[in-house]
């Protein structure tokens, strides 16, 4: 049995719950039991925004991260609050355009991704954390096309399809980093 807790966290408007959203329905598509936990609140108006998600091949008992084996950091408050909460052998993936400091412990691994830079520099800006998760999905050798592409036609509103072949190109960007 596999299971893999994820712990996304950034300002508000980053596309934290997407980010999370898009993981959750990519397990789904491949026959996996998930869990998607988002949190709400003044987070969404800047504050600091988590989402949980649990990806497994057994029903997930709690919806609840508490020990994420990875961890997203969009912004160095993220990286503060959580860095000491993953699991020991886990992996943090930090935006480094963001978070200027390294990660201080050493029972992790540390990928750092000039995420917020690189989606500037590509003409897409609000997609850095779709070049995190490309990282993550080709870290974790999880880069399906197939399955990626899928996960996309289900998390982008029907009113914004426009938005897949950009989205699929910042996804593909982050895993070839």
């Amino acid at each position: 049995m596999k299971t893999t807790q994820f712990l996304f966290s950034g300002f508000g408007g980053q596309g934290i719950l997407f980010a999370g959203k898009f993981l959750a329905y990519k397990g789904l598509i491949e026959g996996k039991q998930v869990s998607w936990l988002p949190s709400y609140g003044p987070e969404m108006r800047g504050g600091t925004a988590s989402c949980s998600v649990i990806v497994s091949d057994e029903a997930v008992g709690s919806p609840i991260v508490s020990k994420p084996d990875v961890l997203i950091a969009m912004n160095l408050p993220s990286l503060d609050r959580f860095e000491g909460a993953v699991a020991p052998g886990g992996i943090i993936f930090a935006d480094s355009t963001l978070i200027e400091r390294k990660v201080t412990r050493k029972d992790v691994k540390a990928i750092y991704v000039p995420a917020t830079k690189l989606a500037s520099d590509n003409g897409f800006p609000t997609l850095a954390n779709m070049i995190l998760l490309g990282k993550i999905l080709s870290e974790l050798g999880e880069f399906d096309e197939a399955n990626v592409e899928a996960a996309l036609t289900k998390v982008i509103p029907a009113k914004h399809a426009d938005m897949k072949e950009i989205n699929l190109k910042a996804l593909r960007l982050g895993a070839e980093q």
